[in-house]
C-alpha cells in the first residue's frame, strides 16, 4: 500500500475520497468543519505538486436519490473559505457534464463532486458505477478512515480501475497510531472500554484480551459482568443472554493474568431521568432493587487512576457512564481529564468517546483521537477493512 508521499502527482487527474459527512444547521451551513480540516494536508500536498483534485464524499443518507437537503454545496463553499480558492461544485458524481469538467482542470485545480449516496448504486459497491467514478482517473487517493469500514463503491470498488493507489495522510495517520497502539505497544497496556451492551464490543475485548495488561471496563456493559460475579445491579441494563459469554472472558483473563477492573462503587438513580438530588453514590454491594447504575463512583474512580498512572499505551472507547447527564457525567469527565494528562500514548476513538472529550475539553490534549466511529471498533475487533484492503488491489483491473 502506497503512502502520499510516494506519488507523483503534477499533471495527473487524482480521485480523492474523503469523509465529508458533516453536520448543516437548518439554513444549510456547515456547524462543525473538524472532517473538513482533517483532510486539508492531503489536499494540499495534492494541489501544491500540480495534481488536478476531484474530491469526493457522502453527505447524510439520499437513500439513493437526489436531494438538495444533502447537497455538498454547503461543504465546497466551506473547503472554498478554508483553502481561500474556488471549489467548483459538479452537478453529479458521474456522467458527461462531469466529465468535460474534469477534462477542462488545470494543474493545482479542484472540483468537488456531488453526493455519491444520490446513486444507489455507490452504497451496493456496483463495478460499473465504480468504473464510472473512475473514467480518466490517473491517481485515487483515499483519505477517508471513518468509511473505509464499508466496501461502498468509491471505496472498495473504484480501486479496480484506477492504475494508482494510495492512502491519504489521514488514513495512513490512523493505521500507524493503530500499529503503535495494538501492534507494537509499550507495556504496560490499558484498555479502557465503556458504552451500553457487551454484545457490540465482545469482539473488542476478546480480540484485545492478548494484547492488554490492564482491562478496565465501565458503562452500561459493566452491569453483565457485575451480575456475573454476583452483585445486584437493581434495574440496570444488563444483557442476560451473554452472562455465559461475560463469565467466559473473565476466565480467559484470569488464565493469561490480565487485571480486569470493574467498578467498585457507583452513582445510582430511581431512572435517567432523575433529578441530581435523587442521585447517590453507593457501594456495589449496596446497590438496592429499585435503583439503576449511571456512573462511576469516586472509590473506583481513584483506582483506576492509580492503575492507569502505570501505564505506557491506552486505549479507549466508550464512555464509563451517562455523560449526557450532568449529574451522571462526573466519572467519564474526569477520567477523560485524568487520561490526557497522562505522560503516555493515549488513543481514543468512538462517536460518544469523542464527543466526551470534547465536552471535557481535553480533545487536543490527547495523542491521538480516531475520526472514524465504526471503522475504529472494527479495526480494535482485528478486522481488515474493506477501503485499507482494496488499496493494495490497485489497478487490478484496467488491462
Amino acid at each position: 500500500m502506497k503512502r502520499l508521499d510516494e506519488i507523483k502527482f503534477a499533471g495527473k487527474k487524482v480521485f480523492l475520497r474523503a469523509d465529508f459527512n458533516v453536520p448543516l444547521s437548518k439554513d444549510g451551513k456547515v456547524t462543525d468543519d473538524t472532517r473538513i480540516r482533517a483532510t486539508l494536508p492531503t489536499i494540499n500536498k495534492i494541489l501544491n505538486d500540480g495534481g488536478r483534485l476531484i474530491v469526493a464524499s457522502h453527505l447524510g443518507r439520499p437513500k439513493g436519490k437526489p436531494s438538495l437537503e444533502f447537497s455538498l454545496k454547503p461543504v465546497a463553499e466551506t473547503l472554498s473559505e478554508l483553502l481561500n480558492k474556488p471549489v467548483p461544485l459538479a452537478p453529479d458524481c458521474i456522467g458527461e457534464t462531469v466529465q468535460q469538467m474534469i477534462q477542462n482542470m488545470k494543474d493545482g485545480e479542484l472540483i468537488m463532486l456531488e453526493n455519491l449516496r444520490f446513486h444507489p448504486e455507490e452504497e451496493k459497491n456496483d463495478p460499473e458505477f465504480a468504473r464510472s467514478l473512475a473514467k480518466g482517473i490517473d491517481v485515487y487517493v483515499n483519505d477517508a478512515f471513518a468509511v473505509s469500514h464499508r466496501a461502498h463503491a468509491s471505496v472498495h470498488a473504484i480501486v479496480r480501475f484506477v492504475p494508482e493507489c494510495a492512502a491519504g495522510y489521514q488514513l495512513q495517520q490512523e493505521l500507524d497510531y493503530y500499529h503503535r497502539a495494538l501492534e507494537a505497544p509499550q507495556h504496560p497496556m490499558g484498555f479502557v472500554i465503556g458504552g451500553a451492551k457487551v454484545s457490540t464490543k465482545i469482539g473488542v475485548l476478546e480480540h484485545l484480551l492478548p494484547k492488554c495488561d490492564i482491562m478496565i471496563i465501565g458503562g452500561a456493559m459493566a452491569n453483565t459482568f457485575l451480575k456475573v460475579l454476583g452483585k445486584n445491579v437493581g434495574k440496570s441494563l444488563v444483557e442476560d443472554e451473554y452472562l455465559n459469554t461475560a463469565s467466559s472472558f473473565l476466565e480467559k483473563a484470569k488464565t493469561r493474568g490480565v487485571e480486569v477492573l470493574l467498578p467498585e462503587d457507583v452513582v445510582i438513580a430511581p431512572s435517567q431521568e432523575s433529578d441530581p438530588g435523587d442521585c447517590r453514590q453507593v457501594a456495589i454491594e449496596d446497590v438496592p432493587d429499585d435503583a439503576m447504575i449511571f456512573d462511576i463512583g469516586e472509590k473506583t474512580l481513584a483506582r483506576w487512576r492509580d492503575v492507569l498512572s502505570k501505564c505506557k499505551t491506552i486505549v479507549w472507547n466508550g464512555p464509563v457512564g451517562m455523560f449526557e447527564k450532568p449529574q451522571f457525567a462526573k466519572g467519564t469527565m474526569e477520567l477523560a481529564k485524568f487520561i490526557a494528562g497522562l505522560d503516555a500514548l493515549t488513543i481514543a476513538g468512538g462517536g460518544d468517546t469523542v464527543s466526551a472529550l470534547h465536552k471535557a475539553g481535553t480533545y487536543e490534549k490527547m495523542s491521538y483521537v480516531s475520526t472514524g466511529g465504526g471503522a475504529f471498533l472494527e479495526m480494535l475487533e482485528g478486522k481488515e477493512l474493506p477501503g485499507v484492503a482494496a488499496l493494495k488491489n490497485c489497478g487490478r483491473d484496467v488491462a
